[in-house]
């Protein structure tokens, strides 16, 4: 599987091995659980009753939760709507 970059370029799978042996695990670890959330997200719009709308909210602290990880580490990291799916 042949991963992109976020230029649109494409990336062998052994060059995104082999970057992402060089980023810690709980960065890694973050990215995992901000595309996640994000899908979790995606998943409940729109927002059609009140156990949605807090399954939405605890989503989206989630994801604010993981995105502050991955910018700590590179602000270009963080997982937005546009960037991940």
């Amino acid at each position: 599987m042949i991963a992109l970059a976020p230029t649109g370029v494409p990336v062998p799978d052994v060059v995104a091995a082999l970057i992402g042996t060089s980023i810690p695990l709980h960065v890694l670890q973050a990215e995992i659980d901000a595309v996640g959330e994000l899908r979790e997200i995606y998943r409940l719009r729109p927002l059609a009753s009140d156990e949605d709308r807090q399954d939405y909210e605890a989503a989206a602290g989630r994801l604010a939760r993981a995105n502050k990880k991955l910018a700590a580490y590179n602000p270009k990291l963080v997982v937005t709507p546009g960037s991940a799916a």
